[in-house]
C-alpha cells in the first residue's frame, strides 16, 4: 500500500501549500465536530435531533450539503461534459420537490413530533410498514449515500493527490466517523454549514478560471460557446433518451419524492428544526441553493468539452480533475481539494447519523422499549461504525458501473417507487391502509430488487429492452401505486384516530385558502422559488 502511495504522489507533484491546507481543513472540521459535541447532554433528542433546535438557515444549508457529495461535483462536471445541462435538470427539479417538503410534509411531521420517518409509517398504517421502512433506510445509506461516496471519493483523491484508494476511502471513513458517532446530528450539521460554503467556493473557483480561459481562446458570447459545442448541449429540455424531457417529468419526481420527502438521511434535518416554520422554511432555502449546482458544477463541465476535450477524450469523469489541474494555481488547489472532502463527508456523515437513528429507534427502542436514551446513544455509535465498515466493502463494487453518477441514480430508481408510492398515497388519501402499505413495501422492493439485479454489470432493462432508470422508476411507481389503492380498496379502512394527524385533511384550504401570515409566509418563498426556477428553464430551453 505504501509503494503506490509514494509513487503516486511523486508523480503528482503535490505542492507544500496545498497539502497544508488540506491537512489543516481536515484537523479543523474533526475539531469542530467534537466541540460542538463537548457539553452536549446525551439523550435521544438532542444526539438524533439536534435537541429539536436547529433553525431554517442551518437546516437549509445541512439540506444542500449532505444532498452534494462527490459523486455529484465529478458526476455532475462529467455529464455536463458528455450530454450538456440537460444533466442540470437533476438539480433543478429538487426545488420543486423540496417545495412539497416545505409545504405538504414538514409540517406534519413536525406537528406529531417525529424522531423518525419510519415512526411515521406506523402511526399511519402499522409497525410492520415502520420496520420494512427502516430495513429500507439503512439499506439505502449503506449502498448508496456512503457506499457509491466513498468509491467516488476515493478515486477523486487518488487521482489529484496520489493517495491510494484504499487509504483514501480509510482516513476519510476515521476522520467523519469520529466527529459524527461522538457528535450526533449537532455535529453533524454544525460541521456541514461550514463544508457547504467551502464546497460553494471551491466550485466557483473553478467556474470562473474556466470562463476566463474560455476569453482567451476568444469564446465571449453565448452564441460563440453555443457554436463550438454539440448540438443541445446548452439546452435543458432533450426529445429523446435516457434524458428526455417525458422521462425526468415521469421519473424525477419518484425518485425525488422518495429523497427529499421520504429519506431518513435528508429529513433528520427537518426533524430537528426548532419550529414549523423552521421545518418549512429550510427545505425551501435548500431550493434556492440549489439554482448553483447548475451554473458552477454542470456548467464547468460543458466548458471543459471546448476547452480541452483533446486531453479528457472518451472518459468525462477526468472533466473536473482536467479543469483544476489546469486552470487552478496553486493554494487554491488545496482550497478545492478541501471542497471535495467536505462534500464526502458531508454526505457520509448525514448516512451514518440517520442509520444510526433508524436502528436505535425504530429497531432496539420498538423491540425493547424500557432501553434508555444513554443506551440507545450506545446504539446508535455501534450501529455507524458497523455501517461504515459494510460500506467501505460495498465501495470497492463501484468500479462495475459504467459511471458513478449513473450508478447512484440507477440504485435509486430501484428502491425509491415503493416508498414514493406509500408516503404520497398515505398523506393525500385518508383511505389508504395498513395493509395496503406493508404489501407495497415488500412487493415493491421485491420487483426493485429484481430490477436491479437485471441491470447491475448486464444492462438487461437499460439497454436490451431500452428502458432508461429514469422511466424504470416511473413504471415500478406505478405498479406500487396500484398495489396500494387495489389492496386499500379490499381491505377494511383505517380509523379517523389514525388519519387525523397523519394526513392533509384539506389540502385546498390549508395550502390555498389559508391567510397569509406575512411576507415570510413559506408559500410565498415557494411561489418566488417556483418562478426562478421557471425562468432558468425558460432561459436553456
Amino acid at each position: 500500500m505504501n509503494a503506490p502511495f509514494l509513487l503516486a504522489a511523486n508523480q503528482l507533484d503535490i505542492s507544500v501549500l496545498d497539502s497544508i491546507i488540506i491537512v489543516s481543513y481536515l484537523v479543523l472540521i474533526t475539531g469542530m465536530g467534537l466541540f460542538v459535541s463537548r457539553k452536549q447532554k446525551q439523550t435521544v433528542d438532542s444526539y438524533f435531533l439536534a435537541g429539536r433546535s436547529l433553525k431554517w438557515p442551518t437546516i437549509g444549508l445541512s439540506l444542500f450539503a449532505t444532498n452534494i457529495s462527490t459523486v455529484h461535483l465529478i458526476g455532475l462536471a462529467a455529464d455536463g461534459y458528455r450530454v450538456g445541462l440537460v444533466v442540470g435538470n437533476f438539480e433543478c427539479l429538487a426545488a420543486f420537490t423540496l417545495i412539497l417538503l416545505g409545504l405538504i410534509f414538514a409540517p406534519i411531521y413536525h406537528r406529531s413530533g417525529l424522531v423518525t420517518l419510519p415512526d411515521y409509517l406506523e402511526q399511519r398504517f402499522s409497525a410492520g410498514s415502520r420496520i420494512m421502512l427502516a430495513i429500507m433506510g439503512v439499506v439505502a445509506a449503506l449502498f448508496i449515500h456512503i457506499g457509491m461516496t466513498l468509491y467516488a471519493g476515493s478515486t477523486v483523491i487518488h487521482e489529484f493527490f496520489g493517495i491510494d484508494v484504499i487509504t483514501s476511502v480509510l482516513v476519510i471513513s476515521a476522520i467523519t466517523t469520529l466527529y459524527t458517532v461522538v457528535g450526533g446530528l449537532k455535529a453533524v450539521v454544525i460541521t456541514e454549514s461550514i463544508q457547504t460554503v467551502l464546497l460553494i467556493i471551491g466550485s466557483i473557483a473553478v467556474t470562473y478560471f474556466a470562463a476566463g480561459a474560455l476569453n482567451e481562446q476568444g469564446i465571449d458570447s453565448f452564441t460563440k460557446l453555443r457554436a463550438a459545442l454539440p448540438e443541445k448541449h446548452m439546452s435543458m429540455l432533450h426529445e429523446s433518451g435516457g434524458y428526455s424531457w417525458y422521462a425526468f417529468i415521469l421519473g424525477y419526481p419518484v425518485l425525488g419524492i422518495w429523497y427529499w420527502c421520504a429519506d431518513q438521511t435528508i429529513v433528520q434535518r427537518v426533524l430537528g428544526g426548532e419550529t414549523v416554520k423552521d421545518a418549512q422554511a429550510g427545505p425551501l432555502f435548500a431550493g434556492f441553493i440549489k439554482v448553483l449546482p447548475l451554473l458552477i458544477m454542470v456548467f464547468p463541465g460543458v466548458l471543459a468539452y471546448v476547452l480541452f476535450q483533446d486531453q479528457i477524450g472518451d472518459d468525462p469523469n477526468k472533466a473536473l480533475p482536467e479543469l483544476i489541474k489546469q486552470l487552478v494555481p496553486e493554494g487554491l488547489k488545496g482550497l478545492i481539494a478541501a471542497g471535495l472532502l467536505a462534500a464526502l463527508m458531508s454526505t457520509i456523515a448525514g448516512a451514518l447519523n440517520s442509520t444510526a437513528t433508524l436502528i436505535s429507534i425504530d429497531v432496539v427502542k420498538k423491540l425493547k422499549p424500557e432501553t434508555s436514551d444513554a443506551r440507545l446513544v450506545v446504539v446508535g455509535r455501534i450501529t455507524a461504525v458497523v455501517v461504515m465498515i459494510l460500506a467501505i466493502g460495498w465501495s470497492t463494487m463501484g468500479s462495475k458501473f459504467e459511471s458513478i453518477f449513473s450508478g447512484l441514480n440507477s440504485m435509486i430508481a430501484c428502491l425509491a417507487p415503493p416508498i414514493t408510492a406509500v408516503f404520497i398515497w398515505g398523506v393525500l388519501w385518508k383511505r389508504g391502509t395498513a395493509q395496503a402499505s406493508l404489501a407495497t413495501l415488500i412487493i415493491g422492493s421485491m420487483l426493485g430488487g429484481l430490477t436491479f439485479a437485471l441491470d447491475f454489470g448486464f444492462e438487461l432493462i437499460t439497454k436490451d429492452l431500452g428502458i432508461p432508470f429514469l422511466l424504470q422508476a416511473w413504471w415500478l411507481f406505478v405498479i406500487c401505486s396500484v398495489v396500494f389503492v387495489a389492496v386499500s380498496l379490499l381491505t377494511p379502512p383505517p380509523s379517523e384516530d389514525q388519519i387525523k394527524m397523519m394526513c392533509w385533511q384539506n389540502p385546498l384550504r390549508e395550502i390555498v385558502l389559508k391567510p397569509l401570515s406575512g411576507m415570510t409566509d413559506p408559500r410565498l418563498i415557494a411561489i418566488l422559488l417556483a418562478a426562478i426556477m421557471s425562468g432558468i428553464y425558460v432561459t436553456f430551453a
